[in-house]
Formats: structure tokens, C-alpha cells, sequence
């Protein structure tokens, strides 16, 4: 997973990074052209990674092989019957990209893990659970995928601030399950942006740009 991610740089040396995960099916690829919508400062140079998820049986999915950070048993509940071996194995292979980029000069806490759907579900599991203090998490359209490994090993840097966006329309993910995944982040502390749209499940245009200012104030 951690192998031949996309690499976009916003300006020469980049001093920051954005780890940025797709969702189920989708690949590294998916959210390179959200960058520009971003609107970024010209002078704030950040790295964009972009891995790819391993093509996995899902059994939700009828067994069919696709892209996909975790198995789904079922969508039936709030924790979607996620694979918990997966979801850790998933939080691994991030572990090692912010190490990778650590070896590259930056350092963890002017990295920001986001990701979308399952990468959110993902991104939440990192950030929640890093031995390290982040720069931040971005997590959209999403839920967390196994209370059980997070509430096993919280972060003691419940200062990591998230921003957590829904789509208010959303019939992949339930609306809930964003609003349940933001109250559990707040009860242990940690200071959540958080924004409803109104759009399906996706991001758009004004997402992008609440995504753009929030990461300018983290990394700027």
C-alpha cells in the first residue's frame, strides 16, 4: 500500500504534507484534481500523497475484488461490520508513509492525514490513535470503522484538530453515522471543524474550499 503513491508538490521543498486516502473502489488518482480547488496559498509548499488501497474481496460487495483499505462484512450497523484486521493493517501501512515523509524532512506534526468514505473511515483510525501529535485530520463522508481498535489505543494528543464534513443527502454513509463518528471525537476532547452540505455522497466546490482555508491556517 505504502508502495508508488501519486506525488504532487504545491511549490519546491515542501515543509508539510497532506495524506489524503480514496474511498472504496476508487484509487490514488481520485482526488489529485481536488488540489487546485483547494486555493492554497502560492507561498505554502505542501507535499500531496495519494496511496493506492490493495484490491481486496469485498464481501459486502458479493466478493468482488476492488480497491479497498478494510473489508465490509454488511453496512447493517453503525460500525458497517468492518474487518478490524484490516482497518489495523490499513493504519500500519499509513504509519509507515508518515514515516517515509519523517525521513524526508517532515516532521509528524506538519502532517495531515484526510481521506474520504472509507479512507475517512481511515483517517479518523490514524488520527485518533497516532503516538504522535499530527498537524491535523480531514475526515469526509465518513464514520469510524472499529470503535474497538480506537478506544484500545487513543492518542494522548487530543489536541489534534479534525475537520469532519457530511453531505446532509448522503445514501452511501448515513449522515448519522458522521454525526455519531464527530461526537465521540469531541467527548474525548479533540476540537472538531465540522461542516454539513448539501450534496449526496461526495465533496463539491464549497467543501473544497472550507478544506483549502482550514489546511492554510494548520500548515501556513
Amino acid at each position: 500500500m505504502t508502495e508508488n503513491p501519486i506525488e504532487i508538490e504545491t511549490a519546491p521543498d515542501p515543509s508539510a504534507c497532506v495524506i489524503w486516502l480514496h474511498g472504496l473502489g476508487a484509487d490514488g488518482s481520485d482526488f489529485v484534481p481536488v488540489i487546485p480547488a483547494l486555493e492554497l496559498p502560492s507561498d505554502l509548499a505542501v507535499r500531496f500523497v495519494f496511496p493506492h488501497a490493495p484490491k481486496i474481496p469485498v464481501t459486502w460487495n458479493g466478493g468482488y475484488v476492488m480497491p479497498a483499505w478494510y473489508d465490509i462484512i454488511s453496512v447493517e450497523d453503525e460500525n458497517r461490520h468492518a474487518d478490524e484486521a484490516g482497518v489495523l493493517k490499513s493504519r500500519e501501512s499509513i504509519r509507515q508513509l508518515i514515516k517515509q515523509q519523517n525521513a524526508r524532512g517532515i516532521p509528524t506534526e506538519r502532517i495531515v492525514v484526510a481521506g474520504f468514505s472509507q479512507g475517512g473511515a481511515i483517517a479518523y483510525t490514524v488520527g485518533l490513535t497516532h503516538p504522535e501529535r499530527l498537524a491535523g485530520v480531514i475526515a469526509l463522508s465518513t464514520y469510524l470503522p472499529a470503535p474497538a481498535v480506537i478506544e484500545a489505543d487513543w492518542t494522548t494528543h487530543r489536541d489534534i484538530p479534525v475537520f469532519a464534513g457530511h453531505g446532509e443527502q448522503d445514501n452511501v454513509v448515513p449522515f448519522a453515522l458522521g454525526e455519531r463518528a464527530r461526537d465521540v471525537a469531541v467527548k474525548h476532547g479533540f476540537p472538531v471543524e465540522w461542516h454539513a452540505y448539501q450534496m449526496a455522497h461526495s465533496v463539491n466546490l464549497d467543501e473544497l474550499a472550507d478544506i483549502g482555508r482550514w489546511l492554510a491556517l494548520r500548515l501556513g
